[in-house]
């Protein structure tokens, strides 16, 4: 099953299970009508920033959008892993870990190629993000927060405002990402 159409199913089973028409759902999130229909059904293949606005809106995490939801223990190999590019394809997002009812969180894996930014929208209100560098040299700003970190740095910051990912260094960026949802 492709990433294109397990997004398709899930983004319509979530605004169906709020009982939102297409027009209730482009407001709530900002994304054109047209443009729902056409990820709905497959024709489009939508950025990770218009999935934030659809997981914001609809009051979802990002991972319920595009996981396959597949029960039990599971071994993630790498390149089974769904992969989301961003920033001019310098900003590379692999699901690790979806979100599942229960449990208030989902990983992921970064790379941020040399001179790679990413803009992300701000999440639902209360949600954390922890960070963790493996390799290379990153700028994450938070609202007026900023942290430099290298290689074994984290940080944990309030991921409910508009926060920016980007690689300083000479290298590929590697990060582990957790996003933790309190409600």
């Amino acid at each position: 099953m492709d990433i294109n159409y397990t997004v398709a199913k899930n983004i319509k089973a979530a605004r169906e299970q709020k009982h939102l028409t297409l027009d209730a759902a482009a407001r709530l999130t900002g994304v054109s009508r047209s443009m729902l229909a056409q990820i709905e059904k497959g024709d489009a293949n939508p950025t990770i920033s218009v999935l934030w606005k659809i997981a914001n809106g609809y009051r979802v995490s990002f991972s319920s959008l595009v996981d396959k939801k597949e029960g039990g223990s599971i071994v993630i190999h790498s390149e089974q892993t769904p992969t989301m590019v961003e920033g001019e394809g310098k900003f590379l997002s692999y699901l690790i870990f979806p979100f599942q009812e229960g449990r208030m969180f989902e990983g992921y894996r970064i790379e941020i190629l040399e001179g790679g930014i990413f803009q992300a929208q701000p999440h639902m209100a209360g949600t954390e993000e922890y960070i963790t560098v493996f390799s290379g040299a990153v700028e994450i700003r938070a609202a007026d927060e900023r942290f430099e970190l290298g290689e074994g740095d984290s940080v944990k910051f309030n991921a409910d405002v508009p926060h920016c990912y980007s690689n300083i260094g000479t290298e590929t960026a590697k990060l582990s990402l957790l996003i933790y949802y309190t409600a």
